[in-house]
C-alpha cells in the first residue's frame, strides 16, 4: 500500500513581471519521506517554497499540504508545516531564547507547554547555552540552529528548509544533516533546498529536480538516474586488479602466475558480449566498465575475468550519485 501524501503540488503557476518563476509544476511527495529539492540559482525553488508556506499566493494552480489547500485556510497550514528560511533576521536587542518564546506563544502555546516545549527544542538543537545571546551575536551556524528551532517549535508533521546548510563550516553541516535525520526517524516530512548535492544525496529518498521555472524529474535518486539512461539495465562496474607495481611479491612457498598485462586484459574485456565500454582509470589499476544487464551480468562479469586470470581486488556497482543526475538532467539554463 502506498504512503499517503504530505506534499502535493498541481500545476503551480507564479510570475513576477515577464519572468515566470514557477511553470505549471506539479509533484508529490509521500508522508515520512525525505526529498531534495534541487535546481540551479533562478530556478524557482524558494518561489514554490514560499508559496508552500503560504507566504506568496500563486497566479494558478494548488498546494495540499496533509490533505489541505493552501487557498483555502493558510492559517490552518501554518499549524502543519515549518518553514526554516535561508537567512535569520540579525536582531540585536533579542536574545535567541526570547525569539522562540515568541514564536512558541504565537503558535498558542502558554505556560507549562511553552516551557517544557522550549527546553526540549533548544535541547535537540543544541542552543541552550546560547540562549541568552542576541541574534546579531550569533555565528551563522547557531543562527542556523535558531531558524530550526523556530521551525519546529510547534511540532509540525511538515519541513520546509530553504538551503539550511548554506554558509555553515564542515563540522555544522555534519551536525545539521545528523538532526535533519532524527527529524526523519521521528516521521517528518522533509523537503529541502540545497546545493550540496552530495550532502542531500545521504540524506533524502526522493529528489525533484527544477530549471527555469519548470520540472525535470522527479522519485527516488534511482528511479530519475534511470530516467537519464535510453536502457535501465545498462550500469557501470568498477573494477580493480593486481598489475603492474602493486603485483605482490611471491613468497618461496607460493606458485604466483602474473596476472595478465593491459593489453591482455583489454582483450578480455572486449571478449565479454554485456560489456558495452571500458576505461582504465588515470594513475592506477582500476578499470570502470559499462555493461548491460545489471547485476546478474556483472556477476558474469567477476566469473569470467577470474577465470581469465585476473586477480580482481574490488568490483563494485557504480550507483549514480545526485550529482550525476543533476548534471544529466539540467542543461544550466537561466531563468
Amino acid at each position: 500500500m502506498n504512503a499517503p501524501l504530505a506534499i502535493e503540488v498541481t500545476h503551480l503557476v507564479k510570475t513576477f513581471g515577464a519572468t515566470r518563476a514557477v511553470d505549471g509544476i506539479s509533484f508529490t511527495v509521500p508522508a515520512g519521506s525525505v526529498f531534495g529539492f534541487v535546481g540551479p540559482n533562478g530556478a524557482g525553488k524558494t518561489t514554490t517554497l514560499r508559496i508552500m508556506a503560504t507566504l506568496d499566493e500563486p497566479d494558478s494552480g494548488d498546494v495540499l499540504l496533509c490533505g489541505q489547500s493552501v487557498h483555502d485556510d493558510p492559517r490552518e497550514i501554518r499549524r502543519r508545516i515549518g518553514f526554516m528560511p535561508d537567512a535569520l533576521p540579525s536582531i540585536a536587542d533579542i536574545t535567541a531564547h526570547e525569539y522562540l518564546d515568541f514564536f512558541g506563544r504565537a503558535y498558542g502555546l502558554r505556560g507549562v507547554a511553552l516551557a517544557y516545549r522550549l527546553e526540549e527544542v533548544e535541547d535537540f538543537t543544541g542552543l541552550r547555552p546560547l540562549r541568552e545571546k542576541t541574534l546579531a551575536a550569533l555565528s551563522k551556524g547557531m543562527k542556523q540552529r535558531v531558524c530550526l528551532a523556530r521551525a519546529i517549535i510547534h511540532d509540525p508533521a511538515v519541513l520546509l528548509l530553504d538551503e539550511p546548510a548554506a554558509g555553515l563550516d564542515p563540522r555544522a553541516r555534519v551536525e545539521l544533516r545528523d538532526m535533519v535525520r532524527q527529524l526523519a526517524a521521528m516521521g517528518k516530512t522533509i523537503l529541502i533546498s540545497s546545493h550540496i548535492l552530495a550532502e542531500l544525496a545521504e540524506m533524502c529518498g526522493g529528489v525533484i529536480i527544477m530549471e527555469q521555472g519548470r520540472l525535470l524529474s522527479q522519485g527516488t535518486l534511482e528511479a530519475v538516474a534511470m530516467g537519464t539512461r535510453p536502457d535501465a539495465k545498462v550500469c557501470e562496474v568498477s573494477i580493480s586488479v593486481v598489475g603492474g607495481r602493486a603485483f605482490p611479491r611471491a613468497t618461496a612457498h607460493e606458485d604466483v602466475r602474473p596476472p595478465p598485462d593491459d593489453a591482455a586484459l583489454q582483450t578480455l574485456l572486449g571478449a565479454i558480449p554485456a560489456i558495452r565500454s571500458f576505461q582504465k582509470a588515470a594513475g592506477g589499476d582500476e578499470w570502470i566498465v559499462t555493461l548491460q544487464g545489471g547485476e546478474e551480468a556483472a556477476a558474469d562479469v567477476l566469473r569470467k575475468l577470474v577465470e581469465g586470470g585476473v586477480r580482481v581486488t574490488d568490483f563494485r556497482l557504480r550507483k549514480s550519485t545526485l550529482e550525476d543526475v543533476f548534471m544529466n538532467v539540467t542543461t544550466g539554463g537561466l531563468n
